[in-house]
């Protein structure tokens, strides 16, 4: 253990590790091994007071000395360095000796800076020095008999001069045995005024109000007026003292008839208290606490945690009595009448050893202590018996309780209160103190058969119902030989008048930022980086990072000794975080301590370091670590705002370091799986405390060749690195395994949250070396990613799961762009691959990427589906030419139809002339140079293409034809079929339309009927004589593609000979009739050209070699059925004399009656339209003459020469 590091128990069985400080206070080296001995011959000298002010330090010894020590500061280049004390005189105060022959040597030591003096008590004897070399001043003037010296208002400033020109002067109380006096002390000590009051040992004044004590009992003091008002007896076992307190204000100046009614006004003649103060929001009376009588039945019951704040002005120690008297004191009179003098308070030797006394068996004589906390407040310390547990009680200048009740375990030596307390107004007096206010008392403790004595530290400003008070135990440091001695040593405290600067080295060395290196924590010949021992794709994850690496090392972009510099720069920043003031000393046997606050950064480092077990057992990893109680503290933390610089760099690392463990008890296999509370705790520790992730990402091995650490490298606190450190060093075969499935999944969960947080703070000012850290932070989000996916079904993915957050991730960008494409790579994820691509608008990498899926290369994700459709989208929407060109022509090789749709688009932000189109097929894909031709011609009407396309289709029909048998007897098949069906039926190519083959010669052969059939609008734009020649070896197979090429050379009766006897397809030959063989094999919508359809001349010649042909129709019902119906539908086209003159003889009229019927009406209504015609025309004639007569007549005659 160190010798400067005291230890914090709880009992004799559970010793805190004495290396953990996890209190409020620490003690720090002030002086150690004092020379107590002018000669070094005695060892029974002890330190009675301790004083301090401006690097001089004043020590009263039992020896009736007082050693002035001088502080030498340290080096002002050495900001660490600590100040050294000389001795500069050893004094020998004046002195008379007491009656009594006790003398306890130098029993305070009163600075008085205002008035650069020096009062000093030894052996009941008052003498005055001047500061700082405490020279004697006042010539021989001496004070004898005087029990103590103080009373100095808190209310005052000590530091400032005189006013109104006058010397500065300070008013100061005594205690001599049958009275008090106020002294006022500049250049001469004054006497002002005389109180009657006896046998005071201890005073504390707020303006003129003071709290004193005599060896029984507690009252307060009007100084200026001259009023009691008692308190309560020190002992609640002193019954003598239940008649003559509290309820009355007592006038002590002397006067008759002194009992006086106590009221409010009567405390409050000379000050005026503020009705807000906190000292006044519970008013009792002291009558009403006390239950009417002075014994208090268990002074336990009190509330364990209420502290204060104020200077104790004095602490009373008594020095050792001579050994011819007695350690216990003589009963004494009270009474102020009695001219014996006044005996010794009891020491602190006889308050720890006098035996449990009742009072029965006599008067119990308890050491008071008053301490003022706030402005308004006095904190009394009342007990039964010195063993028993002492109750501390707040009273305001009224004497009315004010809080909850303080217990300590054992009535206290000293109480000390330092800190201003919260909720208490700031004043000039206090404005620069702690606000945390707290008690410490030293006292003296059982632990089972061991007797320890130590400090006992605990809040007074907070009230139990706010939360559970806590106590903390302090001893002096130890060690080994001197340990037992230490323990039988009381330990003294003071509340000096000026502070002392008090470094800590800890807290620069855990606040300092280091340099942390992930990659040289281990050799390079171990399993994490071995080559050799992992997997291809990691081989060559560290292979290239070991490339960077050595790049980074070499090159010259870093200026040489830039690292000493910044951590020269840290270490001097952190340096000024390392110093605290105190004004609290404490001191035992020949050693005094600084009683100092412990910095927030080592208190609760040690509270996590306590949390981490030393035993590791076999099963585990790292030592055990209680996430439990790390969540609360991690919990306590929250909404802590810091009101410091160094306060504030603290909470960032406590919340860094518990995060860290944390994580790191997470990371140890063998560890129990956290909680839902024990991961968000981890998380939001690691966030709010701002650790660099690289440092996470260092002790997680299958992410620690993720980090990049650039040219500044990894800066974090000191305490930081050095956990990460031994993680890193200590960490099992199994956890620095760099393989990913060395890790449970739920690690890598959790490093999903908290990596995806942390992107979340890109482009925030406040990340330091932002560029390497979410290059780091991105390339290992996504190898975690890429191992949680592994498990998800491949194809694309549902909504909010694993396999949408990697395409968020890569969709949105990373900043470690060259990394995540070989983590891709090595992983087989192309199509999440092409999605980075995409992020940067890298079209041609994408397309690269997507075309090595569509030919077959590995993609573990199987997401891309429908990816030959996806390229022909993806084409549209970019605008370079040469990419669209290239896989275009890339596309249409692999499936024509869908790659001519990329040149075809009309929404293509890249647009081709068809004349170019038709020559990049040509050359690059000529499979789709059809299907190219088909789309200008069907879709966009272009005619020039027509001759082109047919060709095609011829070739592909007539290969077929001529080299397949079968498809020669299908088409025959075809006609006989369609023969056979019995009227009504539908057209030849409704039929072949809805017996479709599903092959490529049939539907050309279906497209190519509709190019001959005249479909565009371009019957006069194909070769007729071409065609009719490459077709004229399969004019049998051919019928339909005859009948047209008929049609279209004027060849009628030919045509519809074809279409009746060859096809039997009756309906098309009315059609040819009616339209003149144009369009009569595609579909007809919308209104045909005037120009197209043939004369009604026309259409009744045509109709006339239809009837022949069906009037040669072989099946005989047939024939009448057709004939009949021709002649009934369109008889208006036919001649009824030619109808008769070729109808068969032997044919019944009833079977063309309706052809007759319908001619003999339509004569009928000829005549009937020829007579009403001839009669209009002849009223019209009769007009015009009427109208000729008419104008003749109104014109007259004309003469003609």
């Amino acid at each position: 253990m160190d010798d400067r590091e005291p230890e914090e128990v709880s009992s004799s069985r559970t010793r805190p590790r004495t290396s953990l400080e996890t209190g409020p206070y620490v003690l720090r080296s002030l002086l150690e091994d004092l020379p107590l001995s002018a000669d070094g011959d005695r060892d029974d000298i002890e330190i009675n007071c301790v004083e301090f002010l401006d690097q001089n330090l004043y020590v009263g010894t039992s020896a009736s000395e007082i050693l002035h020590f001088v502080q030498i500061p340290p080096d002002p280049e050495d900001a660490s360095g600590k100040p050294s004390y000389i001795l500069a005189s050893r004094l020998l105060p004046a002195y008379h000796h007491s009656p009594t022959g006790t003398r306890p040597g130098v029993q305070q030591i009163l600075l008085l800076p205002k008035g650069n003096k020096a009062c000093v008590l030894c052996n009941w004897t008052v003498t005055f020095y001047s500061l700082p070399e405490l020279s004697p001043v006042f010539g021989t003037t001496q004070i004898r008999s005087c029990n103590w010296i103080g009373g100095i208002d808190l209310n005052s400033n000590q530091d400032g001069g005189g006013q109104d020109g006058r010397s500065p002067s300070v008013t100061v109380l005594l205690s001599l045995n049958k009275k008090m006096k106020v002294i006022r002390i500049g250049d001469e000590p004054r006497a002002l005024r005389t109180i009657d009051y006896a046998g005071c040992t201890l005073s504390i004044r707020r303006d003129s109000f003071a709290c004193v004590a005599d060896s029984r009992s507690y009252a307060l003091l009007d100084v200026d007026r001259q009023l009691k008002i008692p308190l309560f007896p020190i002992s609640s076992l002193d019954d003598s003292q239940s008649g003559s307190i509290g309820g009355r204000v007592e006038d002590i100046s002397g006067n008759v008839g002194a009992g006086l009614s106590r009221s409010a006004s009567s405390a409050q003649g000379s000050y005026s208290a503020s009705p807000n103060d906190r000292g006044h929001n519970r008013s009792t009376s002291l009558g009403t606490f006390m239950g009417g009588t002075s014994r208090r039945a268990d002074p336990r019951g009190g509330g364990p945690d209420n502290s204060g704040r104020e200077t104790p002005d004095i602490l009373f120690r008594e020095g050792s009595p001579a050994p011819a008297t007695s350690p216990h004191p003589a009963p004494r009179d009270p009474s102020p009448n009695s001219s014996k003098p006044l005996p010794p308070a009891p020491s602190e030797s006889t308050s720890a050893e006098q035996p449990t006394a009742t009072a029965a068996s006599g008067p119990v004589y308890l050491k008071p202590h008053i301490v003022s906390p706030t402005p308004q407040e006095f904190l009394l310390v009342t007990g039964t018996v010195p063993r028993d547990p002492g109750v501390g009680i707040f009273v305001n200048l009224e004497g009315d309780v004010t809080r909850s009740t303080l217990e300590f375990d054992s009535y206290p030596d000293v109480v000390v209160t330092d800190g201003r307390g919260a909720g208490v107004e700031p004043t000039p007096a206090n404005f620069e103190d702690e606000e945390e206010g707290y008690v410490l008392a030293s006292m003296a403790r059982d632990f089972g058969e061991d007797l320890r004595y130590g400090i006992q530290i605990q809040r007074w400003d907070v009230d139990p119902g706010e939360g559970e008070i806590e106590k903390f135990w302090l001893e002096t440091p130890s060690d080994g030989d001197k340990a037992k001695k230490n323990e039988q040593n009381r330990i003294g405290l003071r509340y000096v008048v000026d502070s002392g600067d008090v470094f800590f080295e800890e807290v620069v060395d855990r606040l300092r930022l280091k340099r942390f290196s992930p990659f040289v924590s281990r050799s390079m010949n171990t399993s994490t980086l071995s080559l050799r021992s992992v997997d291809s794709r990691t081989a060559m994850s560290l292979e290239r990072v070991s490339a960077e690496r050595e790049l980074f090392e070499s090159t010259d972009s870093v200026p040489e000794g830039s690292e000493e510099k910044r951590d020269e720069e840290e270490k001097q920043f952190a340096q000024r975080l390392g110093h605290s003031q105190t004004r609290v000393v404490a001191w035992s046997g020949k050693n005094i301590w600084w009683t100092v606050r412990n910095p927030l950064a080592l208190r609760l480092d040690a509270s996590l370091s306590a949390l981490l077990h030393t035993e590791v057992r076999g099963d585990q990893t790292y030592p055990s670590f209680d996430r439990r109680k790390a969540v609360e503290i991690i919990n306590s933390l929250r909404g802590r705002e810091a009101k410091t610089e160094t306060e504030f760099l603290s909470l960032g690392y406590i919340r860094q370091r518990a995060g860290l463990l944390l994580f790191m008890n997470i990371l140890d296999v063998p560890a129990q799986q956290p909680t839902e509370i024990e991961y968000r705790a981890t998380e939001d520790a690691l966030l709010e405390g701002g650790l660099d992730p690289r440092v996470i990402l260092a002790i997680v091995p299958v992410l620690r060749n993720e980090i990049v650490e650039g040219n500044t490298g990894i800066w974090v606190h000191g305490g930081i690195k050095d956990s990460a450190d031994s993680f890193i060093a200590n960490g099992s075969p199994e956890i620095s395994d760099s393989r990913d499935d060395s890790m449970p999944d739920h690690i890598f969960h959790f490093l999903r949250r908290f990596l995806v947080a942390w992107r979340k703070k890109k482009g925030f000012g406040s990340v330091a070396n932002e560029n390497e850290v979410f290059r780091s932070v991105d390339a290992a989000l996504l190898v975690v990613l890429l191992h949680l996916d592994k498990s998800s079904p491949r194809g694309p993915p549902k909504a909010k799961s694993l396999r949408t957050d990697l395409y968020d991730l890569v969709d949105h960008g990373v900043d470690c762009f060259e990394r995540a494409i070989f983590l891709l790579e090595s992983h087989h994820r192309l199509y999440v691959l092409s999605r980075l691509y995409q992020s940067r608008k890298m079209a041609g990498e994408v397309l690269a990427t997507w075309r090595r899926i569509v030919e077959g290369e590995i993609d573990e994700g199987g997401e891309f589906v429908q990816g030959e459709q996806k390229v022909r989208e993806y084409l549209a929407k970019i605008r370079n030419s040469s990419l669209v060109q290239e896989y275009g022509v890339w596309l249409a090789t692999r499936n024509p139809k869908l790659g001519v749709q990329v040149f075809a688009e009309d929404k293509s932000l890249v647009k081709f002339e068809p004349v170019q189109v038709v020559s990049i097929l040509r050359e690059g894909a000529p499979g789709a140079v059809k299907d190219y031709l088909e789309y200008l011609v069907f879709s966009k009407n272009h005619v020039e293409y027509i001759n082109e396309l047919i060709a095609y289709y011829l070739d592909i029909v007539t290969s077929k034809l001529e080299e397949s048998e079968e498809a020669r007897t299908i088409l025959v098949q075809t006609y006989e079929s369609y023969r056979a069906l019995r009227p009504p039926k539908p057209t030849y190519r409704q039929f072949i339309t809805e017996n479709t083959i599903d092959q490529e010669w049939w539907h050309s052969r279906l497209r190519l009927l509709q190019l001959l059939g005249g479909s565009q609008g371009s019957a006069s734009e194909y070769d007729v004589a071409a065609i009719l020649e490459r077709i004229a070896p399969y004019t049998q197979e051919l019928v339909p593609e005859v009948i047209i090429l008929d049609g279209r050379q004027s060849r009628h009766e030919e045509a519809l000979r074809l279409l009746t006897h060859g096809l039997g397809d009756y309906d098309t030959a009315i059609n040819y009739c009616l339209l003149g063989g144009s369009s009569i094999y595609h579909p007809i919508s919308g209104a045909m050209a005037r120009d197209i359809i043939p004369t009604r001349e026309e259409q009744a010649k045509l109709f006339g070699f239809l009837l022949s042909e069906f009037l040669r129709i072989e099946d005989i019902s047939n024939r009448v059925e057709q004939t009949s119906s021709l002649l009934e539908r369109f008889g208006g086209w036919f001649d009824v004399a030619y109808v008769l003159s070729v109808i068969p003889d032997t044919w019944s009229v009833e079977l063309v009656s309706g052809f007759l019927v319908s001619a003999l009406r339509r004569i009928v209504r000829e005549r009937s339209e020829t007579m009403i015609a001839k009669s209009l025309s002849g009223a019209e004639n009769l007009k015009v003459s009427a109208d000729l007569v008419k104008t003749v007549e109104t014109s007259g005659p004309s003469i003609e020469a």
